[in-house]
This record gives C-alpha cells, sequence and structure tokens, in this order.
C-alpha cells in the first residue's frame, strides 16, 4: 500500500507523556462526514499541482545527482574497493565454515563433556559424510568460477568485463561494510518533527491559563480531529465558556511554550460560529522564514485593477489577494523593513492596467518609486526643491486639486446617469473602460507625515484638508488611496493639522503592518481594535528573512500574516517599461509620462523664496533670488527681474541685509534677503495672520 508523501507525518516522541490522572482525551472524537474520507486523487497529483509536484521531484533529483557526483571518486570508490576485498574474505571464510560444518561443533563438545562416546561417534560419522559433499559442492562451485572468469577474461571485451565486474564488486562491499556505516550517504534527509497529539495540546492550554483540568465546565475540548495541512496539523479548539478568541491570541506565546514550538509556528484563526472556538495551526518549521518568491507580475501581463493583486502568501502557504477598489490601504513599519517594497507591489499591479491613472507623491524621494515616471500622471519628489522635483509643495498641491475636481467631476456624471448604465449610482467596469473621465485614479502617498510636518503650515494645512477630503470621498469615485509611513504614530505638535492627520491615519479601510518598533505604532497602523483582538505587528519576528513579513487587517474576517511577494528595481524597471508600451498603445499615457507640462494654480511669493534656498545657504542676493525665481517657477516668475522681487520681498516687512555674491560677477557687496528674516516671517504669518 503506497502512502501520500504529503499526508506523512514523521514523529519523533521528543516530550515525556504528561500524566493527568485521568484517561487521555482524544482529538477525533467529533467528526464531519466529509472529513472522513480521504481524495481519490492525492493533492500533488491533482491537475493544478501536477507541474509543481514534477518540479519538486525533479529538484531533488538533479540535488542527489550533484551531491553524490563529487562523492564517487573521493568517498564512495575507495571505501568500495576496501569494503570489496574484506566481502571476499568475510564469503571465503563462510563458506569454509559451512564445509567444515563448525554449526555441529558445540553438539559433539557436549557430547565429550558428558562423557557419551556413542554420541560423539555418531556426530563425528555425519560431520565426516556432511564435510565430503560439502566438500564436493565447493570444488564444483570453485570449478563454475574458475570456468565463468576465464571465458569472461578471455572472450569479454571491456564494457563486459566491467559490466560484471562492478556489480559482483558492489555485492562484496555490500557484505564487506560494517551494518551501521553505509558507504552512501543520504542527500535529502527527511525530516523529524515534534509529536502533537491531543494531550500535547492540552497541556499546552492548560499552562497558559486557558482553562483547569478535572472540572467540566472548564475543561478544553477539541471540535475536530487533528489533520495534517500542508506543513502543519489543525485542529479546532473549544476554550472553557467565558473565554474568548481574545483571550487565546494574547496568550499565544504561553501556548506556543506549552507545545515546545516557536511562536512563529503558531497560528490561532477566529472560529464565525463560536466566540470560545477558534482553529489552532501548528506549523512543522517557521513558515514566515520561507520566503514567497518573485511576483507574478514579472509576466508582465495586463492587469485589471477591477480584480485583486497578488500579494504573497500567508502563513498556510496560500496565495493571499488585496482588493484595491473601493478601499484605501495604510501600510507602516520600521525602516527597511519591506514597506516600500509591499506598497510598490500594489502600484505596480495599478501601472499594468493602462485605464488606470497613477499619481505618486514620495516624500523621501526614495529610489524605489522614480521608475514609476515611466507611467505617472504626476510625480512629486521630496519636500524641498531637488533635481527631480523643483517645487515638490506647489506641485503636491496642484496633484491634490485635481484629484479633488475628478472626484466631484465623477460623482457629478455618475449622479445623471440612468440606472441602466449606472446601478447605485456607482462607478462600474465598463464606465470605466469607455469613459475618459471616469478612470480609476491611484494616488500614492510614500512618508505622507514629512507633508503633514512641512515648516510652511498654510500649506501643511491645505494638503491634510485636502488628503483628508480625498480618503473619505474618493474610494466611491474609483479613487484608490495608498499611503506609506514609517511614523505613523502621530506628528510634533498639537493644533488642527494633528488632528487632520490623525484622521487621514485612522480611516484607511486595509491596513498592513510589517514589523514595527513598538505595540503603540502596531495600534497606529493596524488599529487599537486590532491589539485587542491579539494582532500586534512589534512581535513579529526580526531578521533579514522576515523582510516582508507582515498582518494583513481590514479587508476580510480573516487576518493572516503574508509573506510578500518580491519585485526588486530590476524587477519593477522591467514592469514599468512593459505599462509604459500598453499605455502608449491604448493611448492613455498622460500628464508628467507624456510630457504635459503640469502647472501649479497659485503663486505665493514668500514660500517660494523660502524653498530656493540651498541646505546650510543663510543668505542670497537679489539678482540670484530672481534666476532662482525664473528658473524653478517660470510660470509665475518668467518675467521677474531684481528690483521688483525686491520690492515684493521688502513689502512684507523683510529686513534686506548686504553680503557678498558668490554666485555673480561684479561687485563683491550686494543687497539681498537672509534666509532667517524669510523664516521669521512664515512663522509670524503661520501664528499671528499678519503678511
Amino acid at each position: 500500500m503506497t502512502t501520500d508523501v504529503n499526508d506523512t507525518h514523521y514523529e519523533a516522541v521528543l516530550d515525556d507523556e504528561p500524566d493527568w490522572g485521568r484517561p487521555p482525551v482524544y482529538v477525533d472524537v467529533v467528526s464531519k462526514p466529509e472529513t472522513d474520507r480521504r481524495p481519490i486523487v492525492p493533492a500533488q497529483y491533482r491537475p493544478g499541482n501536477i507541474g509543481k509536484t514534477a518540479k519538486r521531484a525533479t529538484g531533488r533529483n538533479v540535488h542527489r545527482v550533484g551531491y553524490h557526483t563529487p562523492r564517487l571518486f573521493l568517498r564512495y570508490l575507495p571505501l568500495g574497493v576496501i569494503y570489496a576485498v574484506v566481502g571476499l574474505f568475510r564469503f571465503i571464510g563462510r563458506q569454509l565454515r559451512w564445509w567444515w560444518v563448525s554449526e555441529q561443533d558445540f553438539l559433539r563438545q557436549e557430547a565429550a563433556t558428558t562423557n557419551d562416546p556413542m554420541v560423539w561417534m555418531k556426530l563425528h560419522r555425519e560431520a565426516k559424510a556432511t564435510r565430503m559433499f560439502r566438500g564436493i559442492v565447493l570444488c564444483l562451485e570453485a570449478v563454475g568460477l574458475l570456468i565463468a572468469v576465464s571465458l569472461v577474461v578471455a572472450f569479454g571485451d571491456l564494457l563486459i568485463r566491467v559490466a560484471v565486474a562492478v556489480p559482483v564488486a558492489m555485492l562484496l562491499a555490500h557484505y564487506g561494510r560494517p551494518i551501521d556505516s553505509p558507504i552512501m550517504s543520504p542527500a535529502v534527509v527527511k525530516p523529524r518533527y515534534r509529536l502533537i497529539n491531543a494531550d500535547v495540546v492540552l497541556r499546552a492550554y492548560y499552562a497558559a491559563k486557558l482553562g483547569k483540568p478535572g472540572d467540566k465546565s472548564t475543561e478544553v475540548n477539541f471540535g475536530s480531529r487533528m489533520d495534517r495541512d500542508g506543513n502543519g496539523g489543525r485542529v479546532v479548539v473549544n476554550l472553557p465558556h467565558g473565554t474568548t478568541f481574545e483571550d487565546a491570541m494574547k496568550a499565544k506565546g504561553r501556548i506556543a511554550s506549552g507545545l515546545d514550538v516557536s511562536i512563529n509556528q503558531v497560528f490561532l484563526s477566529r472560529d464565525k460560529t463560536s466566540e470560545r472556538s477558534h482553529e489552532l495551526y501548528i506549523a512543522d518549521v517557521d513558515p514566515l522564514s520561507i520566503p514567497a518568491g518573485l511576483t507574478p507580475m514579472l509576466n508582465c501581463k495586463e492587469t485589471d485593477i477591477w480584480r485583486p493583486v497578488p500579494f504573497g502568501l500567508d502563513q498556510y502557504g496560500k496565495k493571499v489577494s488585496v482588493p484595491l477598489l473601493w478601499n484605501s490601504i495604510l501600510i507602516g513599519a520600521q525602516p527597511r523593513k519591506g514597506k516600500t517594497f509591499a506598497g510598490r507591489l500594489m502600484a505596480l499591479h495599478a501601472a499594468l492596467d493602462p485605464h488606470t491613472q497613477i499619481i505618486v507623491a514620495d516624500g523621501k524621494m526614495s529610489p524605489n518609486w522614480k521608475d514609476f515616471r515611466l507611467v505617472a500622471h504626476r510625480y512629486i519628489a521630496g519636500t524641498h526643491p531637488n533635481p527631480l522635483c523643483t517645487d515638490p509643495i506647489g506641485d503636491l498641491l496642484a496633484a491634490l486639486r485635481e484629484v479633488k475636481a475628478h472626484i466631484q467631476e465623477v460623482n457629478g456624471i455618475l449622479s445623471g446617469l440612468p440606472a441602466s448604465v449606472c446601478p447605485e449610482g456607482k462607478l462600474t467596469r465598463d464606465l470605466s473602460r469607455t469613459h475618459p473621465k471616469l478612470r480609476v485614479w491611484l494616488l500614492v502617498m510614500e512618508e505622507f507625515q514629512l507633508y503633514y510636518e512641512y515648516e510652511e503650515k498654510d500649506a501643511a494645512k491645505e494638503i491634510a484638508e485636502l488628503l483628508s477630503f480625498i480618503l473619505s470621498v474618493g474610494p466611491s469615485a474609483g479613487v484608490i488611496v495608498l499611503s506609506l509611513s514609517q511614523k505613523p504614530s502621530g506628528i510634533g505638535g498639537a493644533g488642527n493639522i494633528g488632528t487632520l492627520f490623525t484622521r487621514y491615519r485612522d480611516n484607511h479601510i486595509g491596513r498592513f503592518a510589517l514589523k514595527c518598533g513598538s505595540r503603540t505604532v502596531s495600534e497606529a497602523v493596524l488599529g487599537t481594535e486590532a491589539y485587542g483582538e491579539g494582532y500586534d505587528a512589534s512581535s513579529l519576528p526580526v531578521g533579514d528573512e522576515y523582510r516582508g513579513v507582515g498582518i494583513l487587517y481590514g479587508l476580510a474576517d480573516e487576518v493572516p500574516v503574508v509573506r510578500t511577494y518580491l519585485a526588486e528595481d530590476g524587477h519593477a524597471e522591467k514592469i514599468l517599461m512593459a505599462a509604459r508600451a500598453r499605455r502608449e498603445q491604448a493611448g492613455t499615457l498622460t500628464g508628467f509620462a507624456a510630457g504635459e507640462e503640469m502647472s501649479r494654480e497659485y503663486r505665493d511669493v514668500l514660500r517660494d523664496v523660502h524653498d530656493v534656498f540651498y541646505a546650510g545657504e543663510v543668505w542670497i542676493s537679489w539678482p540670484q533670488l530672481a534666476k532662482r525665481l525664473r528658473e524653478l517657477n517660470p510660470e509665475h516668475y518668467a518675467d521677474i527681474t531684481a528690483g521688483a522681487i525686491s520690492k515684493q520681498v521688502r513689502d512684507m516687512q523683510i529686513e534686506a541685509k548686504k553680503g557678498r555674491d558668490t554666485y555673480e560677477d561684479g561687485s563683491p557687496s550686494v543687497w539681498g534677503v537672509p534666509r532667517d528674516q524669510v523664516a521669521q516671517a512664515l512663522h509670524r504669518r503661520e501664528i499671528e495672520g499678519s503678511p
């Protein structure tokens, strides 16, 4: 009878059996008819898994060949020759002992010891007759062997000699080797897992103070039998009345200790039918340390924003997809834990849909988002002028105003369409594909807290108000908001901007928290209700192998721990090049990616003057100030002169000072504006409302 390799559990009893003072409780006391039947076709041979099964088997055999090839000449052949010689002498010795009837020696010695000559003589005569017969047999055997060897040597070519000698040598080597020392060691070692049975599970729950044995009102029992699932076992556990799933989640570490496994191998899932029941899954190995692999989007095929994003694998090895449409998603984590890569996966899915318009605002100027300039309608980098973006705050305000106007326009269009075209007044896939003004938009806000912390509070306040509006109204109009932050717990200071920041952060529908530095940060990403249910991203494991591992909360009843797919920078560039080609073919390339000039709608002289200062620069001359304004904001300062900007700045109660202009030839001492005066003016405007 054959056994399905996926159903085999190699167990080793590593624990002493617990003594409860009562008979053991068996986990399969409750069974369901559908769970009593084994599948006709094993899982690994089903249509969707045949390819993976063949790939796995091929990989294992290739590994075996690679493992044994170098050892063939360095270990196996020398040992085989030595053991073959030993085996030859052992075989000859055994043949001689057989010929001499050595098995009768004990009987003859017994007759001599008891002084029984009649028995001894009888045994002696039988031994002589047997030796005569066996000697003739051995002589015939030797003659036959000699003839066979002579024929092979005389008439056989090299191939025949080798074909005869090798099996004989292998048999002799097998016969001559020590019984506990095989010549070949296995290339693939079967894993040995700790035995997990019903009593071990009960011991763990009682050790975690989730019940007491002996009293039926406080006993822990089971709602299903323990079954193998993938690389682990699962069982439904019924807690005592009055004990909840949240209690079990909080005691997860103690349960793992009672099972004597890592906390990374224990997963609890809520039972929808009962608050005191939950499913316990115990993995054989830590599943979170096994990478999910490269993203399937590397095939560069066109995607559909109306379908979920292939995001990664959960703790059970099942695929996890994230629906983007109608949702807003917040991603938070410590630096270098995979936050940007996780968010970029979602944006790449949107990029491969040529009917989705993308705006990227990258507050930290990460190189991971630069390639989105190939497809982005608007691309904003940083918070201060830089080589990638000469006026990031102005461009962001213009982008957010455009998104707000788009939302209002979409809602106006939808409200005027008949119910046959627009059921329930909602955007449909057909409308988003056929109507250019009803496309789905994706707004990416990388390190969005930097815009809330911008030093000019008027601009920061307007950004905060626009983001709050977009987040609250945008999803219903087909605007997806994807926000990323390594500082989601709040911004410094108090006031309206801080309130708007908290409202924006807390109103996201979906949350994905990778490794966080503390419980407070985890709560800021997942929400306080998530911690009450036992989900804490600060408890996720630490290490390079756990990058990209996070808790996905709020998008479904299940809360999976996801290992995200990987799309490195080179992969992202490949995907975005294909996405651009599709947009060019569909005629949907717009804005920044299409080379269009995206002008802003307002002119703020004070902030514009402040933003043209370089890092560490404390003073700038009027001619140099006018030159920089013309270069950075030509739509508003194309004709500005040194005298004109001087007058405008002085009118804002900023005192001019003399300094050395190191940027132009001419007078070594000219008039200009100090940076601290401009900063003070901005502060006055914020606090006092004065110009």
